[in-house]
């Protein structure tokens, strides 16, 4: 820590947060959560667990003079066995709006993943610093934008002026849920996420529940949409189904009914946007499950390939063009009694003609210039005027409690 400053240690607390449902007081400091405690408690996945406390769109938002900031933090670094080492989580900084800076932090925790066995080893790390200097002296709204696919724990702030909370600036809140993609995948930071990007364009509060392969339509987590106070709702449904090879198309519709369900029991009237998946040759017309490509993976690429055989779709077996039918399908029905529910085919926000010129570098994710193409497009078909969340209003509730209402687990 540089000792040269007259530094302000604040208290990390909710009302300084944005984008986590849930705090977790642990041995270091708080931990953000983007599932609430009831709905971890429903599932042991590893997987799950692991990316929901990958805080995607988490971001610490506060009001101040100080021309230096540092965050201490304790990541979680993702490694996978045989693959070249992963770059640090990327901690983005914006003023006022604007971008101003990025950074990361050394050390932490390791998790390495050995995709061959499903098994994973975690060696514990050291604390580390991430520091910001040289920031106007001007009173201004500041914003870190935590790494998205680096579970970090909150251990300090500093500063060298005193903060307080960012005031309501009315903004309507966006609840987004959907897969890694929407989690940020290969983005470049988390505020260049697709989801994140989308919402800046909009001028939008981001709460992105994208669950890195945890899209499986589980009640836990359309109760916590239903849960969450938020002026627009939209799901990204298909790719998880299919690459985890979860479920057959006879228990596909009837879960689809079942997730809108909650959904709706909570929010009735908020406009909510089912996506489907975006183009994915991988998957368009063959099953799945996904599972590593060992000839990439033994040359140090992480790609991927479907196991799955077109001929098991007349089975039952989920390929994505059978998805998107589907649920075309389920919104046309439900729209008749549902006039805030909408549809967006996934290919208009990545379609065949895109992927000739911007492949999926894995075979499943997007890069970074992707994702911004994609943020762009959502942003211009979901947010224009005529678009499904162009005349919505916010609710007085989501104004005055979005964005704080935390739990900490102590």
């Amino acid at each position: 820590m540089n000792t040269e400053r007259d530094w302000i240690t604040t208290p990390l607390t909710a009302d300084l947060l944005r984008g986590a449902l849930d705090l977790e007081r642990t041995a270091h400091g708080l931990l953000p959560h983007r599932l609430p405690a009831r709905a971890r408690a429903q599932c042991a996945d590893p997987q799950l667990a692991m990316a929901e406390s990958q805080p995607s769109g988490v971001r610490l938002v506060l009001r101040t003079r100080a021309t230096a900031v540092e965050l201490d933090t304790l990541p979680t670094k993702r490694r996978y066995a045989g693959a070249p080492p992963r770059p640090d989580g990327v901690y983005d900084l914006i003023i006022d709006g604007r971008p101003a800076g990025r950074g990361s932090v050394t050390g932490g925790n390791t998790l390495t993943v050995d995709m061959v066995t499903g098994t994973a080893e975690h060696r514990p790390g050291p604390v580390g610093t991430l520091r910001f200097t040289g920031l106007p002296g001007t009173l201004k709204d500041v914003e870190i934008w935590l790494p998205h696919n680096e579970t970090t724990e909150l251990v300090a702030l500093r500063t060298d002026a005193p903060v307080e909370p960012v005031p309501d600036r009315g903004r309507r809140v966006w609840l987004h849920h959907g897969s890694s993609i929407s989690h940020g995948s290969d983005a470049a930071s988390p505020a260049t996420t697709w989801p994140a990007l989308a919402a800046s364009l909009a001028g939008v509060d981001l709460i992105n529940l994208g669950l890195s392969g945890s899209a499986l339509l589980d009640p836990f987590t359309a109760r916590a949409l239903r849960d969450t106070p938020a002026d627009l709702i939209s799901i990204k449904i298909g790719i998880n189904l299919v690459n985890t090879d979860l479920m057959r198309l006879r228990a596909f519709a009837p879960a689809v009914h079942g997730f809108l369900d909650i959904i709706r029991e909570g929010r009735p009237t908020t406009p909510l946007l089912v996506v489907s998946p975006l183009y994915c040759p991988l998957h368009e017309d063959t099953p799945g499950p996904s599972v590593p490509d060992l000839a990439a993976l033994g040359a140090g690429r992480l790609r991927f390939r479907a196991a799955g055989d077109p001929a098991e779709r007349a089975a039952g077996k989920l390929a994505l063009a059978v998805i998107r039918e589907e649920l075309a399908r389920i919104v046309r029905q439900r729209a008749a009694e549902d006039p805030h529910l909408h549809y967006l085919d996934g290919r208009d926000l990545y379609g065949e003609a895109d992927h000739a010129e911007l492949p999926l570098p894995d075979g499943l994710h997007p890069d970074a210039e992707t994702h911004r193409r994609i943020g762009e497009r959502f942003a211009a078909r979901a947010f224009a005027a005529e678009g499904p969340f162009g005349a919505a209003q916010p609710s007085s509730h989501c104004r005055t409690t979005c964005g704080n209402d935390l739990a900490t687990i102590e």
